[in-house]
């Protein structure tokens, strides 16, 4: 199975290179002054280097073609360059034009040789990681490390006064894990200064080392308390190399994260890339400043949720890590308010090196009720524990991969999980409480993750990216979030979300333009319900096309969508259930198709299993094939 959809992967990757190559190999490059029409992107990951050429024809920016190798950044090579020009090498077979010389790219073009720009994105050597410390965990901490987490930083640990670690272990713990860069903050501006100052002591007093360079001191950047930014300076002047920017909350009302954000990006080219091996070449090459990975993916999220004025979430699965990104409105009542982002990173929960992580975290009885199989649950778990012991390989019939992809609908729930208890309104900050707030018996959900309001959700990631079926990537993803309401979902067909974002720096309208034709593949729309009810009991009734299908509680329905098409639907649930208009209430809107179709999803919310493994394997087999999951043995 691991080789037949190797190779399946590797000949769609080719077919769809010749077939733009073919499509726009007789076309004319057309020249102007006013932007960049050929542009080199790469994103040097930490084992693959994947570089795209985009290219403006016809009025249009378009992928022109895609290569990858072999990441550089250690030995022997010890040269990020090395790599970065090996994939541009794959690039120049696919296209036989010239993009080097001499080992250099040539930039601005000449000619028919080289392009107008090149731009880059990097998490090598493991990416940006980062310490935060402030005062109060809740508070001046937790914005530190939202700051940190939406420049594209990998948070490593976050310090508090109240995080109940004694002095020695803080600078124990800074001392052994040697982060790239510190953000300091706490106290609201023109309050006390003493808690603050206690943690630039604690920096000062572990003397800390970062990871590449040993002739260089850590940056560190402050944004905190103004009144205690003598002190700090005297503090950490002369140990660190301080930099000091606006309070992150200068009042606990209000929180200001650009500031920080700026310097941690700042910071990252001036000391982070200026030490790792080949970057201070590679800088010298690019069009704009080399951003973080996940910081470029955080940026084209948050330029398409602006400009279609929609809210977004995104997912990238990777090996050990799973990034959440997410944009939506601050007030979700009102559709004008200031949209917030927010990303996390579950360092923990992969899909090889930290697939433990997950089978520990989520339990394995989590992981099993999504196999659809009633082998021997022994079989199961040894099963699990070889994707364990050899991460880096892929299934090799199908049970094994209902046992991946089971694993990350429990790595996406989880990652989600953090992500909404990380992205949530500003704690400490004093709040007007209604009489009736007041006598409600209901706790109301903090977190600003609204799922009956959120419009879309793009997956990204080998696991999702690359399934075998695009119908198993949608499953993946309806069961790891379980969305609310009317959800379009979509995945990054070839990873190339960081480029793109790195991109939009010189040009929003190309990333923009190359993100819609190219990036994204629609998978459909998904409707689902929420509420609860016994099994077979009646759901919802839809009006779809002419007909009209009636869901029972627990079933799932496929109906033929196909891309680019649009259909009105009209949903009209049963009185313990709510599709956006309230319990009970009909909905009529516009849904757009995909390469699935759309999806009628009445399995309750939280999606609802029976409690036998007989009855659920049964039931699982039903739902995957209504939707066409697995090939039929």
């Amino acid at each position: 199975m691991a080789e037949t959809i190797h190779k399946v992967k590797i000949e769609e990757t080719v077919s769809r290179s010749v077939e733009i190559e073919t499509r726009i190999k007789d076309e004319p490059i057309v020249t102007t002054t006013k932007a960049p029409e050929v542009i080199l992107a790469t994103d040097c990951g930490s084992t693959t280097t994947k570089a795209i050429l985009i290219e403006k024809r016809n009025g249009s920016y378009r992928l022109a073609a895609r290569g990858e190798a072999p990441t550089t950044v250690e030995a022997p090579a010890e040269d990020v360059t090395r790599g970065v020009i090996n994939s541009i090498a794959e690039i120049e077979d696919i296209t036989k034009r010239t993009f080097i010389r001499d080992d250099k790219l040539i930039v601005p073009r000449e000619g028919e040789l080289g392009a107008d720009a090149y731009i880059s994105t990097s998490s090598a050597g493991g990416g940006l990681q980062m310490m935060v410390a402030g005062v109060v965990s809740q508070m001046s901490t937790e914005s530190a490390a939202r700051a940190a987490l939406g420049a594209g930083a990998i948070v490593i640990d976050s310090l508090a006064t109240n995080d109940r670690r004694r002095p020695y272990e803080r600078i124990e713990r800074i001392r052994n894990l040697r982060p790239d860069m510190i953000l300091l903050s706490g106290g609201t501006d023109g309050g006390t200064v003493r808690h603050v100052v206690a943690q630039a002591e604690t920096i000062a007093a572990a003397d800390p080392r970062p990871r590449f360079g040993a002739g260089y001191e850590l940056p560190v950047i402050y944004a905190g308390n103004a009144a205690a930014r003598p002190a700090i300076e005297q503090t950490l002047g002369k140990k660190t190399a301080l930099q000091i920017v606006d309070n992150l909350r200068p009042t606990l009302e209000t929180e200001n994260l650009k500031p920080a954000r700026d310097a941690i990006h700042d910071l990252f080219l001036e000391h982070v890339m200026q030490q790792a091996p080949g970057y201070k070449k590679l800088m010298t090459w690019t069009s704009a400043p080399i951003m973080p990975t996940p910081g470029a993916v955080g940026d084209i999220m948050k330029l398409i949720a602006k400009r279609n004025n929609i809210q977004v979430v995104g997912t990238d699965i990777g090996g050990a890590t799973t990034d959440d990104f997410s944009v939506f409105r601050a007030d979700r009542n009102n559709p004008e308010s200031e949209q917030v982002f927010n990303r996390t990173v579950s360092a923990n929960l992969g899909m090889s090196y930290s697939i433990s992580n997950v089978v520990a975290s989520a339990g394995l009885a989590n992981v099993l009720r999504w196999v659809p199989v009633m082998e021997d649950e022994r079989i199961l778990r040894n099963q699990i524990r070889n994707k364990m012991i050899r991460p880096t390989t892929i299934p090799q019939n199908i049970e094994s991969l209902m046992v991946e992809q089971a694993i990350c609908r429990e790595a996406l729930r989880l990652a989600f999980l953090q992500h909404k208890e990380m992205a949530v309104g500003l704690k400490g900050a004093q709040k007007s409480t209604s009489f009736a707030d007041a006598m409600s018996q209901t706790v109301k959900e903090d977190t600003l993750v609204d799922m009956m309001g959120l419009d879309i959700i793009v997956g990204s990631g080998g696991v999702l990216s690359h399934a075998p079926r695009r119908n198993q990537s949608a499953l993946m993803m309806i069961d790891g979030f379980a969305p609310e309401g009317f959800t379009q979902l979509a995945v990054d067909s070839i990873f190339m979300m960081p480029h793109l974002g790195v991109l939009a720096q010189i040009n929003e309208d190309a990333a923009l333009e190359v993100f819609e034709k190219d990036c994204l593949i629609y998978l459909g729309t998904v409707i689902a319900p929420v509420g609860i009810a016994p099994f077979g009991k009646p759901c919802m009734k839809v009006k779809f096309q002419g007909k009209e299908y009636e869901l029972k509680s627990g079933e799932i329905k496929l109906l033929p969508l196909g891309l680019g098409e649009e259909a009105e639907v009209t949903v009209d649930p049963t009185r313990k259930f709510n599709v956006g208009e309230g319990y009970g209430k009909a909905v009529t809107k516009k849904v757009k198709g995909g390469v699935v179709g759309l999806i009628l999803d009445a399995r309750c919310r939280p999606i609802q299993l029976p409690a036998s493994q007989e009855d659920r394997v049964k039931l699982l087999q039903i739902w995957n094939k209504e939707l066409d999951i697995y090939p039929e043995n």
